[in-house]
């Protein structure tokens, strides 16, 4: 990327432009719009800017490093999954 990373690409103008997009992921877009009050248009730009921000991604090995896990540390995890799974709470889906 040139420049100073996701600033580059804000502006005081858009440019039109137009994109194919299967309708069920349409939809999902929509939905989440809505649920946060945002255009489509807005919330479309706020995933790119995301996407291309600097950090969108998992560091090198990240995902390595958590398989190198102690026993007493795979211990503790274990017993707070089951501790978080043992207090949930049945709740009805939000709707969206």
């Amino acid at each position: 990327m040139v420049g100073g990373g996701i600033s580059e690409y804000i502006s005081d103008y858009t440019m039109p432009t137009s994109i194919h997009i299967p309708k069920p992921l349409l939809a999902a877009v929509d939905r989440k719009a809505r649920a946060l009050r945002v255009s489509r248009n807005r919330f479309i730009i706020g995933a790119l800017q995301r996407e291309l921000s600097p950090g969108a991604r998992w560091s090198p090995g990240f995902f390595e490093r958590l398989g190198d896990i102690d026993d007493e540390s795979a211990r503790s995890v274990d017993a707070l999954l089951a501790a978080v799974t043992a207090a949930r709470r049945s709740k009805r889906p939000v709707r969206l």
